[in-house]
């Protein structure tokens, strides 16, 4: 339609600025400063509103026809109580019809073995990785190690994984209603 799109974890722009040249008009939050920066290097984000802080409770002027969240990024919200709060922040950017959409994946975890927790995803002359699980708890740590000039690197990358019920428990406490889920 013709109303706005607001970016949770706008990032680098990936999304955004394709948007935002097709007339889009694009507003974004994100909490990393270093991301938005390397945005707004980019041709065609000065027409684009960031404001720095956490998606979950950071608001922005205006109302939009949609609020969208991709690539797992609903994940990088660590605690349940988060990810509610992210989901009552888009109801309240909404206006009228709008939609909120959520892009992510569902862990593979009904082919984990009883007991295992750890799920290599790399492993090759330039480093490993794997995925550390705690099925209670539903959160999982990303372990990164790569291998270069004779050093180890290391960047663990903290998350929550919902399922897809819950999100639509999440989206009804916001006072939105599941549309369509693919």
């Amino acid at each position: 339609g013709r109303g706005g799109a607001l970016e949770f974890g706008i990032g680098t722009g990936r999304i955004a600025l394709p948007l935002a040249e097709r007339g889009v008009r694009v507003a974004g939050i994100d909490s990393s400063e270093a991301m938005v920066a390397r945005l707004r290097a980019k041709p065609g984000a000065e027409g684009i509103e960031v404001a720095i802080g956490d998606f979950a409770t950071t608001r922005v002027g205006g109302a939009f026809s949609v609020v969208y969240l991709v690539f797992n990024t609903i994940f990088n919200l660590v605690t349940q109580d988060a990810q509610v709060a992210c989901f009552q922040n888009a109801a309240a950017h909404l206006d009228g019809g709008g939609w909120f959409v959520v892009e992510t994946g569902v862990p593979a975890l009904q082919g984990l073995p009883v007991g295992q927790t750890i799920v290599p995803f790399r492993a090759d002359p330039g480093g490993i990785g794997f995925d550390v699980y705690d099925v209670v708890t539903q959160r999982f740590s990303s372990q990164h190690y790569v291998f270069a000039d004779g050093r180890v690197e290391s960047s663990p990358v903290e998350f929550r994984y919902a399922w897809p019920a819950e999100l639509d428990l999440m989206a009804r406490l916001a006072g939105l209603r599941v549309q369509h889920r693919w």
